[in-house]
């Protein structure tokens, strides 16, 4: 969220920045501004009332003390006034703060300045492309027809107990998708990320808090009954483990990573491109988050797209690195940077991660600040990224590796399988 005091005294650079997101927000900025400007002169009539009562409070005390209890009597008549006054003005400070929130809730993250203009993916900026893309045999099949052919994936199947969307994965496919998650863990944990496993489903707090609400609302599986969301993401829970804390400086910076199941209700359009893995509403993913001092952040940021480049490198996958345009970058991000891998199969480029820097963003939301060397509290940036979501990097090495005899396992992957190859 937007912090108001930022909004309230750079009012046109804002209005200028969300226009790179494709959003006429001067209507919003303004209507924002007035509710801050009633929000606050509301506060200090009621903050006046509160000062008055509290001196008529002393001097009541003071008169009758020296016996003039009709003088006394006078100032409780006031007091009772007052005390209306300040209910009345206590009640329409709570409504005209839930009406600002309500609004800052509408506002995105302002684009960061090397952010492109565009409107649309395909006006993303291509900054990096390496690996090359395999010539495969004759007769080679896309993912869908590969995991039938060896009976590793079965979307029937988890039609049947579910619905479309939640595979069953079974023997080799199973064991595949195990290495593929422990693989992550192990990279993750090197590079100095602590480990942490977190619920699957968050309460509303915590879905506003990073941003899915009211943003994503209907694309989270919601629980009606006690009021809990299946998590998008891991980002979702990790990040709240910081909401509401204040760190101290050298805790800087932070560094988790989780494997989660992940929950989208993603409306299904049709046609290959969202057709097996391509998308899926359960899907597994490892996510790394950050927590760091805003002088540092950026350069955090190029740290975690080397860390994914490194793992694609190691799986030997032809990637492409896009920095997303304005109009195609999430609510919550200032600076988001696209992983594709290619599909030979497909002869398409498959998005496999998304890593992010919110800025203030979402620190604002959860109030997660630091003290600094002065004292003061100041908010932290937060920053996400996928190392890896699954289903796309599984795609990948299924299509990327066929061959006539069989799939061929990547060769950094075999520890963690126990096989070479699926046939």
């Amino acid at each position: 969220m937007l912090q108001i005091a930022f909004i309230r005294e750079n009012q046109e650079k804002v209005i200028k920045a969300l226009a790179k997101r494709n959003m006429d927000a001067k209507s919003v900025v303004e209507e924002v501004v007035q509710l801050d400007e009633r929000r606050r002169a509301t506060q200090v009539e009621l903050d006046n009332i509160l000062a008055e009562s509290n001196k008529l409070s002393k001097d009541i005390g003071e008169l009758m003390k020296a016996g003039e209890k009709s003088k006394a009597a006078i100032l409780k008549e006031k007091t009772v006034i007052n005390k209306e006054k300040s209910k009345k003005l206590a009640e329409t400070a709570e409504v005209i703060a839930a009406d600002l929130a309500e609004k800052l809730y509408t506002l995105p993250n302002l684009p960061a300045d090397i952010v492109p203009e565009g409107k649309t993916p395909e006006e993303n900026l291509n900054v990096f492309e390496a690996g090359e893309v395999p010539v495969l045999h004759e007769g080679a099949q896309p993912h869908w027809d590969l995991v039938k052919k060896y009976d590793i994936i079965d979307f029937e199947l988890g039609n049947k107990i579910t619905g479309a969307g939640f595979p069953v994965y079974k023997g080799k496919g199973a064991r595949l998708q195990r290495a593929l998650i422990n693989y992550f863990l192990d990279k993750n944990a090197a590079a100095g990320y602590n480990e942490v496993q977190v619920p699957h489903m968050v309460n509303e707090a915590s879905a506003y808090g990073t941003g899915q609400l009211p943003d994503k609302e209907g694309q989270m599986y919601h629980d009606a009954t006690d009021n809990l969301y299946l998590i998008p993401t891991a980002e979702v829970p990790v990040t709240n483990l910081f909401r509401d804390v204040i760190l101290n400086e050298n805790e800087l910076p932070i560094l988790t990573t989780a494997y989660t199941p992940c929950f989208r209700r993603e409306a299904g359009s049709y046609g290959a491109h969202v057709r097996g893995l391509n998308r899926l509403h359960q899907f597994d993913k490892v996510e790394i988050v950050r927590v760091e001092h805003p002088e540092k952040s950026y350069e955090a940021l190029d740290g975690m797209v080397e860390h994914v480049k490194e793992i694609l490198n190691e799986l030997k996958l032809p990637y492409r690195i896009l920095r997303l345009c304005g109009g195609d970058m999430g609510f919550t991000s200032a600076l988001t940077y696209d992983f594709e891998v290619y599909s030979t199969a497909q002869e398409r480029w498959l998005e496999i991660s998304s890593v992010s820097n919110f800025e203030t963003f979402q620190a604002n939301r959860l109030k997660l600040r630091f003290r600094d060397k002065d004292g003061k509290n100041q908010l932290a940036h937060t920053l996400n990224g996928s190392s890896l979501a699954l289903p796309r990097v599984l795609a990948g090495i299924l299509e990327n590796y066929q061959t006539p005899e069989g799939i061929v396992i990547p060769e950094v992957l075999r520890p963690y399988c126990g096989f070479d190859i699926i046939n």
